[in-house]
């Protein structure tokens, strides 16, 4: 049901629900973006990624390399609801404005291909999804596909993704013959003719009305054993109302129980209609949500999404624009004006909103004002950076920002003339104001300019920003992975004494500490090792709480920087054991150096491993290439972990590390002709084989 979009700028936060498209690379969420706006009146003629016409790949590199790099937010209006959007990228280097985009979600669409059901960068998102407990309902998109098959994606679904799949549609034809859907919620058929904009409805046909009370019974029965209310009138009545099961779906969806599986094919706009009445039927609207929480100087305050309320506003996006720069919001509470003053409560200064723009990707229609639950972007904050916390002056808050993931790959960069090197700071200050996941130093050893991010392609991208929005002649090394250090095995009761006197007041801190290794998460999440976990078994008060305190501090500096090459410590446990003071020259600083010392001292005396980024790797090619593929991943120090046939196709999988991986794309498409694709995610760290020693100069 299309809505005027406009009639929509001040909508009540029950009207409104903030949403992500969720996916693996190439599963079809920007072509359900440009569908929902499509299918909603916001856009009057359907965008294609392969055309470079969709509004929300607005980017020329988006729309030259047929990927999504950045997320765009775009807003529409469906059944007297606004749906602000946020379409993210699919591709593993991009995973931290997946990352950010969650933080301001109320719920999310992940959607999966029918052929390929669950794929890696899929298991990924979804895991960050239910990090930040965020509802989602799946869509299983590509029906139209040679090989889909519904069922075997929900299969995967339930396998991979350790979740209760609620199918409440069966799919009308197989791939090309796929035509439209029986809604088992209220047996009716849907079919969308050829080229048509709107399904029609009708009776469920004879030939499938038994398979469709046979998958009806099916979802009666899961739902009834998830949900009390309905678990009552189903052993009342055997069977489940289409109200009872509509609103015990929602319950379910909202509290993460389980998940709402519909279908269809966006590119051939089958099936967005019921996925729209799926998002407003079931996704939480910014009032179902929990009320943010937030740190008010010691104290932790909720902040409810009442418009009436101070306001209170996180910042999840910056983006330069060829008119300025943009700050993207999402308004948890309060309301927020143009021309009103904010208070930036992590830089403590003050920040004027010049205007308010309703997104629509690259375009903006502006507003005068936005409420609790809106999700807007504000011209005229000059300095605030993704993560700050934008409030009322009076009533200060800060909410807590989106985790900003390390780096795995570094490139050096430097101007190719030296008069655009003022340029080419500026450029690199302004890109990672854009993206945070980036990251700029320069080399203490060398003097050169690194720049640091998530994957090849991520630096790729990059640096090609910087040459087409600068204008700059820009030259790069040879890409660099991010290595770490760990203990391979600990020492016990290192002994550390700072004595210092050199005139007036001295410093002294006695310390003993036990070292010893983490084991390494390899939870798919890219963290690697367990970073540090620091425990204190002093006891009959030898050491105040505050000297204990600056021990840890002192341990977490040790860490940046360990003795096989100056790379950070990770995966260590440190237990004070003992410890004791001066009546006049202990203080907490002696004992933070102390404790910095002392940890370094450790990692002297124990075994260091190196660890190296590794990722794992799904190469899809020909049977006929599968043997030179696999040589090629041994090659590369791969370990091979699955290989499946699916749709004439062979599916390789293998953990490789990310140093061997520079280049692979183009390898692999040559000993493929042209034919093989793959797709790669962090799995953690990993040691380096011949890289353990015991014995290591200090740095």
């Amino acid at each position: 049901m299309r809505t005027d979009l406009h009639r929509h700028d001040t909508d009540p936060p029950t009207a409104v629900r903030n949403v992500g498209i969720l996916a693996h690379v190439d599963a079809g969420k920007t072509t359900v973006t440009e569908r929902i706006l499509y299918a909603t009146g916001a856009t009057y003629k359907r965008g294609e990624v392969h055309d470079g016409t969709t509004v929300t790949d607005f980017d020329v590199q988006e729309r030259e390399r047929g990927i999504t790099i950045s997320a765009a937010a775009v807003s529409c209006a469906w059944d007297g609801h606004r749906i602000n959007l946020i379409d993210t990228p699919g591709h593993v280097d991009f995973a931290d404005e997946v990352e950010r985009s969650l933080r301001v979600l109320d719920g999310a669409i992940a959607v999966f291909d029918a052929v390929a059901g669950v794929e890696p960068q899929s298991e990924s998102v979804w895991r960050q999804a239910d990090r930040h407990g965020v509802p989602r309902i799946a869509f299983v998109n590509k029906l139209d596909r040679a090989g889909a098959d519904l069922d075997t994606a929900v299969e995967s679904m339930r396998r991979r993704l350790d979740t209760v799949p609620m199918v409440v549609q069966l799919p009308v034809g197989r791939e090309d013959a796929f035509t439209g859907v029986v809604d088992l919620i209220r047996l009716r058929l849907l079919v969308w003719r050829e080229g048509g904009d709107t399904y029609e409805e009708g009776p469920v046909p004879a030939e499938l009305l038994e398979e469709a009370r046979r998958r009806r019974r099916l979802l009666e029965e899961t739902v009834a054993q998830l949900h009390p209310g309905a678990l009552e009138e189903f052993c009342d009545g055997s069977a489940l109302s289409a109200a009872t099961l509509t609103a015990a779906l929602r319950d379910l969806t909202r509290s993460g129980e389980g998940v709402v599986v519909l279908c269809g094919s966006a590119y051939r706009n089958r099936g967005v209609e019921p996925l729209l009445d799926a998002v407003v039927a079931y996704l939480p609207s910014p009032l179902d949500v929990p009320a943010v929480r937030g740190a008010v100087g010691d104290d932790e305050q909720e902040r409810a999404c009442d418009p009436a309320a101070p306001l209170a506003a996180l910042v999840f996006k910056v983006q330069a624009t060829p008119r300025g720069r943009l700050t993207y919001l999402r308004v948890y509470s309060g309301t927020v004006h143009t021309g009103e003053a904010v208070w930036d409560a992590g830089a403590r200064r003050t920040e004027r909103i010049g205007r308010i723009l309703r997104v629509q990707a690259d375009r903006h229609t502006e507003v005068e004002h936005a409420v609790a639950g809106d999700i807007v972007a504000v011209a005229g904050v000059k300095t605030a950076r993704s993560g700050a916390t934008l409030c009322a002056p009076g009533a200060p808050v800060v909410l807590e920002p989106p985790t900003v993931a390390e780096p795995v790959v570094s490139v050096a960069v430097e101007a190719r003339r030296n008069a655009d090197t003022a340029r080419l700071v500026s450029a690199l200050a302004r890109l990672v104001e854009e993206d945070p996941s980036l990251v700029v130093r320069t080399d203490r050893e060398s003097g050169q300019t690194v720049l640091s991010g998530m994957g090849e392609l991520h630096l790729e991208v990059a640096v090609e920003k910087i040459r087409r929005a600068h204008g700059l002649e820009v030259g790069v090394g040879r890409p660099q992975v991010a290595y770490r250090e760990t203990v391979s095995r600990g020492v016990s009761g290192l002994v550390y004494r700072h004595v210092k006197q050199e005139g007036g007041a001295g410093q002294f801190a006695h310390v003993v500490l036990d070292v010893q290794p983490l084991p390494v998460a390899q939870d798919g999440t890219g963290d690697g090792a367990a970073e540090f976990e620091f425990r204190s078994v002093v006891t009959g008060g030898r050491l105040p709480r505050d000297y204990v305190q600056a021990v840890e501090a002192g341990c977490r500096d040790a860490l940046s920087a360990g003795p096989l090459g100056g790379h950070r410590v990770t995966g260590v446990r440190v237990t004070l054991t003992d410890g004791s003071t001066h009546p006049k020259d202990s203080s907490p600083m002696a004992f933070r150096t102390a404790g910095r010392f002392a940890l370094r001292a450790a990692f002297r005396a124990s075994v260091m491993a190196l660890l190296e980024p590794v990722v794992e790797v799904t190469a899809t090619v020909a049977e006929d290439a599968v043997g030179g593929v696999l040589g090629d991943l041994a090659a590369r120090r791969g370990q091979i972990s699955a290989s499946a046939m699916r749709a004439g196709t062979a599916v390789v999988t293998a953990t490789v590390p990310l140093a061997e991986l520079f280049g692979y794309a183009s390898q692999l498409r040559g000993r493929t002709q042209g034919r093989g694709t793959f797709t790669s995610r962090a799995t953690g760290y990993a040691p380096v084989p011949g890289a353990v020693t015991d014995q290591v100069v200090s740095r």
